[in-house]
C-alpha cells in the first residue's frame, strides 16, 4: 500500500472535547479581563485614598499653624 493521505474523521467525543477546550479558553479570557478591570479600579481607589489622607493631614497642619499664629502676638 503506497502512502495514502489519511483523513482524520471527527467523532462526537473529539468534537465535545474541542468545544470544552474552546469554552475554557473563552472563560479564561473573560476572567483575565475582569481581573484587569478590578486591578484598575483598586489602583484608582488607592489614589483617592491617598489624596484623602494627604488632604486631612494638610487640614490638620493648617489648623495647627493657624492656632500658633493666633497665639503668637
Amino acid at each position: 500500500m503506497s502512502e495514502a493521505i489519511v483523513e482524520r474523521f471527527e467523532c462526537a467525543p473529539g468534537l465535545r472535547l474541542q468545544a470544552h477546550e474552546k469554552i475554557a479558553e473563552i472563560q479564561h479570557a473573560n476572567l483575565m479581563r475582569r481581573l484587569d478591570r478590578v486591578e484598575e479600579m483598586m489602583e484608582r481607589l488607592e489614589k483617592r485614598l491617598w489624596l484623602t489622607v494627604y488632604g486631612i493631614v494638610a487640614m490638620i497642619l493648617a489648623e495647627a499653624l493657624q492656632s500658633v499664629l493666633v497665639a503668637v502676638p
